[in-house]
């Protein structure tokens, strides 16, 4: 039995949860359009880039959970799960999933993305492990701050290596699925990297390390 780990956005699922998380606010109006999806476009481009300031940006994307009841987070979830995110659960990612699933494998996601926007998405494929960076909370309400270590870059590394001495397992025999460049220091510690959909940094070092590279998604525009 091995630890699989996978990322989520543009790795299982075929699009970026956070992103369009942020699309979807301001198509229910419950943001400043104009403003906001500029705003949330240029961060994205920041992370794409590998030059994204993760603090400035989770004070941007967390505010909006500030301003909203509990019980509106949850209709709104619900129905952005409905909307946008189950139309970029391909069957090939399940497959991946489950064939990691029935050969005994432990199953974690392991995301940059919010718990409140990524624990719902890991439990649709049936995987109850997720570190993702947490949000502050305090009387039920989101404050805005970030708890702990943001689940980026490096900071995947971190959490994962507290995780892994919490459960009191290792990485020998490790799989771990990414898009992104920004996972090179965690794909760089496993012992079976995959590139999925990868951007052309990590294709380019795919290669060279002679990574195996999966395509998931082969229609998807990855947004």
């Amino acid at each position: 039995m091995s630890l699989a780990i996978f990322d989520l956005d543009n790795t299982l699922l075929a699009g970026d949860s956070d992103y369009l998380w942020g699309k979807f606010l301001v198509d229910q109006g419950e943001v400043d359009g104009a403003l906001y999806e500029r705003t949330n476009q240029k961060f994205y481009d920041d992370y794409k880039a590998g030059r994204l300031d993760i603090f400035a940006f989770l004070a941007f994307s967390l505010e909006p959970l500030t301003r909203l009841s509990p019980e509106r987070l949850s209709i709104l979830h619900a129905q952005y799960m409905q909307e946008v995110i189950t139309p970029l659960i391909h069957p090939a990612a399940v497959e991946l999933v489950e064939k990691h699933r029935q050969q005994g494998d432990t199953l974690l996601v392991i995301t940059a993305t919010n718990r409140f926007i990524t624990a719902p998405i890991a439990q649709a494929f049936g995987i109850d492990e997720l570190l993702a960076t947490e949000p502050e909370m305090i009387d039920g309400r989101y404050t805005g701050k970030v708890s702990g270590t943001p689940c980026y870059q490096d900071g995947k590394v971190i959490r994962l290596t507290k995780w892994l001495q919490d459960k009191n397992i290792d990485l020998q025999g490790s799989w771990f699925y990414s898009d992104s460049h920004n996972d090179l220091p965690l794909l760089n510690r496993v012992s079976h990297p995959v590139a999925v959909n990868p951007d052309e940094t990590l294709r380019q070092e795919a290669e060279t390390q002679g990574w195996n590279i999966l395509d998931l998604h082969p229609e998807a525009d990855c947004r």
